[in-house]
């Protein structure tokens, strides 16, 4: 005789929470208290519950709690470019402070696009997560400043700086490190130094061209405008100027390269024109990434701490989730010298 197979009552292989009180024999309250952490349960009762959980392999169902107490316990974090290996580093630091203190986290990447963007910031609405961690794409979209303002949820802008919006800031002091390696670079002899960023709309290029720019102004020498070139963060940018820059007759002494892209680039075309960054020309890379030193310990440097920028970011919005006050925090920046910002040949000529 064959039996026939009788379905499932059940839609899906979801355990439910009144499956785990019949197998406790226990009221569905109890198993809430045991699995909320409620302080008034005995060592007993939470044994005989986490017992049936495990037994019937049990996993809560997160969205009716989110919508039973208002919080999902979810924070986004929103990059422009999440392939940049440094802000891999940022984002491993913040979701690292984030779990201790009982939060998820779900990567958001916009490659570089508004739009993109855009949507990030409805899946945030619609997900209701608690709050966003964000580096924008640009700090001048009006449509974006609405709906930061809008979100309905707390907002920490990670190394922007805009005006016009409810959120609280993690920045770092780009200026000061530029300025410090600018100066080093002055003093060695240097004055035609290229300076190579992304666009203008964003705080880390405005900060750091303003400590370029104060290192010269400071000096009394004039500012090379014609070594300035602001367009992109990409290697691909990077690597088309400094081809340009370096294959003329009066080269350039000098490069300051604006993150983990622009250094790549420009190393990159250095290799292809038969240029040492270490015996020919004076080369201070604006960012550090995983590897960095193992890479090449003679490269210069203008340090910032990702472990400290994911860090500081979670703990700021878990104060704000928390009822404190927000705030603004700054990250400092170091000039590390090494042997690629030394005095170079072209200088002694």
């Amino acid at each position: 005789m064959v039996k026939k197979k009788v379905p499932s009552k059940r839609k899906n292989n979801r355990v439910t929470i009144n499956e785990v009180a019949a197998h406790a024999g226990v009221a569905i309250s109890s198993i809430s208290r045991v699995l909320s952490g409620h302080v008034d349960t005995s060592d007993a009762m939470k044994k005989r519950v986490e017992e049936s959980v495990q037994a019937l392999g049990y996993e809560p169902d997160y969205i009716a709690q989110s919508l039973r107490r208002g919080s999902t316990k979810t924070i986004g974090f929103m990059l422009r470019d999440i392939t940049n290996p440094m802000f891999s580093v940022v984002a491993q630091s913040c979701e690292s402070e984030l779990r201790k203190a009982g939060y998820s986290m779900i990567y958001m990447n916009s490659d570089g696009e508004i739009e993109i963007e855009k949507s990030n910031f409805s899946l945030v609405k619609r997900r209701r997560l608690d709050g966003l961690i964000v580096s924008l794409v640009s700090e001048e979209v009006n449509s974006v400043k609405s709906m930061i303002n809008h979100l309905g949820a707390p907002v920490v802008l990670l190394d922007r700086e805009v005006s016009g919006v409810d959120a609280s800031t993690v920045l770092c002091d780009h200026e000061q490190g530029v300025y410090s390696a600018t100066i080093d670079l002055i003093q060695k002899g240097h004055q035609r130094i290229v300076f190579i960023s992304g666009r203008n709309n964003v705080f880390s290029t405005r900060s750091r061209l303003k400590g370029f720019q104060r290192a010269f102004v400071e000096k009394k020498i004039l500012i090379p405008q014609d070594l300035i070139r602001l367009g992109s963060f990409s290697e691909i940018y990077a690597y088309q100027e400094v081809k340009d820059l370096f294959s003329t007759k009066k080269r350039p002494t000098a490069l300051l390269a604006g993150g983990v892209g622009a250094s790549t680039g420009a190393l990159h075309a250095f290799k292809e024109l038969g240029i040492s960054p270490v015996v020919d020309v004076a080369f201070i890379a604006l960012d550090e990434w995983p590897m960095f030193s193992i890479l090449s310990d003679s490269f210069s440097s203008v340090f910032r701490d990702p472990e400290a920028m994911g860090r500081e970011s979670a703990r700021l919005i878990i104060n704000i989730l928390s009822g404190k006050d927000s705030t603004n925090i700054v990250i400092p920046t170091v000039y590390r010298e090494r042997a690629s910002s030394k005095e170079n040949r072209l200088v002694r000529k």
